[in-house]
């Protein structure tokens, strides 16, 4: 999973049509608006403003403002999927040149577009790693304050939070890196369980 740090575009011509794409750093709704917004103001002359979006949570769109059904947002869309891009949006504006590109043509040049831009972003080292994280709580007895560092200390990629004190129990709060099938949620469970004989640990 990537994400990307600044705005990168790409444009090229098509058949009489100027295609220029543009990507956003947009982590969430107000974000996405305020950027097409201001790029319908900028570029009022332009046929189609078509769009894709992701967020690392996993929700996602595509528009195709205009276009035949499925050409343009959709395309675009698989591209980021693909390249796993997230946290972005991805805007085409297209000049109409008075050519039909047809259906196949359309999907080519849309693609295209956002392929072009994430290159773009490649060459000038505009995109990053992203890691999302999950947040969890392990509660002990004050006088085993201890004993929940020294489980996390065999997991290296967890981070401790902070410990708390919650009436008669200490609670250590930490993070863990998601993994795509939980194995290591499991493992600290399960360790934790064993060595606390009985405990759980709370997932936030």
């Amino acid at each position: 999973m990537q994400r990307i740090l600044a705005p990168c575009l790409h444009k090229f011509r098509e058949k009489a049509s100027v295609f220029l794409t543009e990507l956003h750093p947009a982590a969430d709704a107000a974000e996405r608006e305020a950027v097409l917004h201001r790029l319908r103001k900028r570029d009022f002359d332009a046929t189609h403003h078509c769009s894709a979006w992701r967020e690392a949570g996993g929700a996602h769109g595509a528009d195709d403002d205009g276009e035949p059904s499925g050409t343009a947002g959709p395309p675009m869309l698989r591209v980021l999927e693909g390249e796993d891009v997230v946290d972005v949006l991805a805007v085409c504006i297209r000049w109409y040149g008075g050519t039909k590109l047809g259906t196949g043509g359309l999907v080519k040049a849309y693609t295209e577009g956002v392929q072009g831009a994430l290159a773009a972003a490649r060459e000038q080292g505009l995109l990053e790693p992203v890691r999302l994280w999950r947040a969890g709580r392990i509660q002990a007895d004050p006088a085993h304050a201890h004993l929940p560092y020294a489980v996390l200390g065999a997991f290296p990629e967890a981070e401790v939070l902070g410990q708390d004190y919650d009436g008669d129990a200490a609670v250590l709060r930490f993070r863990m890196p998601l993994t795509g099938d939980g194995a290591r949620e499991r493992a600290l469970e399960a360790l934790w369980t064993e060595r606390s004989r009985g405990g759980r640990v709370e997932w936030t």
